[in-house]
């Protein structure tokens, strides 16, 4: 039952701050207090949501370090999805004509924010943490990242390769980032990163959700397999190689800690009397 209760707790705070986010959304000012606090109410929802289940302390958003690791977790996610840009600019298939629109980079913190603290906490807080109690590191990683991947499938301009891609880049290297870190300030921090460059710095489409005014003027061009197309670049076949890549460091990470858990015994149990039931 805590699974259904922390799942509940956390997604009826996620309701909460995107029909208030969204409320807001033409007011770039608005949309950056109202996104934060979303994002802030999430996580102590969380919090408080683990102590009562759980009778323990949510260690993974604890406020000792969470700066500096929500810090680090922006630079590594700017800088992953600038070394996809990177390529796009020397394959010719972005071009910035100039800068684009500070007030709409500062709405973009705020609706970033909240996306990245809400997704992380219902993806990798509850849904991954729990199911790798069960079946272990390994399957839960693929099962969840599989789930957030095609949850995409939802956004406007939606593709099944997009979602695939969001799946290898986005859902499996954040479930290897918490494996590793058991933390998930650093995981928001990777996903806000990210998010942040394509929309607020870039202005690029994000997961098909349409162009958004960044600090740069730019366009881009050139085949679907290189630029994502209408999905954006995170259907770039450079986002799901850098995505890839930084799973398996968090992996090699994540064992060389000896933070990969193993399937349940009772799991396993189960699996083998199906099995000698056939």
């Amino acid at each position: 039952m805590r699974f259904v209760w922390q799942f509940l707790a956390v997604l009826a705070a996620y309701a909460i701050g995107g029909i208030a986010t969204n409320a807001v959304k033409d007011n770039d000012w608005l949309t950056l207090v109202v996104g934060l606090t979303a994002a802030a109410l999430v996580v102590f929802v969380y919090a408080w949501v683990v102590r009562r289940t759980e009778r323990r302390q949510a260690l993974d958003v604890a406020r000792e370090g969470a700066a500096a690791k929500l810090g680090w977790g922006t630079l590594i996610g700017l800088g992953l999805f600038g070394a996809v840009i990177a390529n796009l600019l020397a394959a010719g298939h972005y071009e910035v004509d100039g800068l684009g629109s500070v007030q709409g980079a500062v709405g973009l913190v705020g609706f970033m924010a909240a996306a990245a603290a809400t997704e992380e906490v219902v993806f990798r807080g509850v849904l991954f943490r729990i199911i790798e109690e069960h079946i272990g590191t390994y399957l839960s990683l693929g099962l969840t990242g599989l789930v957030f991947g095609l949850m995409h499938l939802l956004n406007e301009d939606a593709t099944l390769w997009g979602a695939i891609a969001i799946a290898i880049e986005a859902g499996f290297m954040l479930a290897a980032a918490y494996a590793a870190t058991r933390n998930l300030w650093l995981v928001i921090g990777v996903h806000f990163g990210w998010n942040f460059a394509a929309g607020g710095i870039f202005s690029t489409v994000v997961s098909g959700n349409g162009t958004s005014e960044g600090l740069l003027d730019a366009a881009m061009s050139g085949p679907k397999l290189l630029t994502g197309g209408d999905f954006g670049p995170e259907g770039s076949v450079y986002a799901v190689g850098f995505g890839a890549l930084l799973t398996i460091v968090f992996l090699w990470l994540a064992h060389r800690r000896g933070n990969i858990k193993p399937r349940s015994r009772r799991a396993a149990r189960v699996d083998s009397t199906a099995t000698l039931s056939r």
